[in-house]
């Protein structure tokens, strides 16, 4: 038996760029999984609920008062999301620091803001609050900015 030697040369800048481009279409193949499942999630839809009462929900929640803000930063300026909270209810959420320049960037932040906004005062809970589909990450980032204020506020 006569074994023949194979030599194979490998450039390494053409490995390098095979490996690259692999993990680029792996990455790529679960975004678009994650974007797929995502969508489902959101045609299936949520079941309309009244909302709970003011009183039902002020009554088991508890603050320390005070005014508690959350930056939020988009394309390296800020915008502050303020929340005023007094002892057992959130009494005034506000938008702050919106130049016109972010405004015209992020057009659906202002009325999205104004929704939830409206919503979380009546429920006096950042909890199961409903978004239109188009807005779903600006909804999802300011409710996020606003738990994270009343966060804050617990004793």
């Amino acid at each position: 038996m006569s074994s023949k030697t194979k030599i194979v040369v490998l450039h390494m800048k053409e490995l390098v760029f095979t490996l690259i481009a692999a993990a680029l279409g792996i990455l790529l193949i679960c975004f678009l999984l994650f974007l797929v499942s995502s969508d489902a999630d959101t045609d299936a839809g949520t079941p309309e609920t009244d909302p709970p009462s003011t009183e039902s929900v002020s009554s088991t929640n508890s603050y320390v008062p005070g005014l508690y803000t959350t930056e939020l930063v988009l394309n390296d300026r800020s915008v502050n999301i303020e929340v005023t909270l007094s002892e057992n209810e959130i009494t005034a959420i506000e938008l702050t620091g919106l130049d016109e320049d972010i405004a015209s960037m992020y057009p659906l932040l202002e009325p999205t803001f104004a929704s939830i906004k409206d919503q979380v005062l009546l429920t006096q809970s950042p909890e199961d609050i409903s978004y239109e589909p188009t807005s779903k990450y600006t909804s999802l980032v300011i409710l996020e900015s606003i738990k994270n204020s009343i966060e804050k506020a617990q004793p």
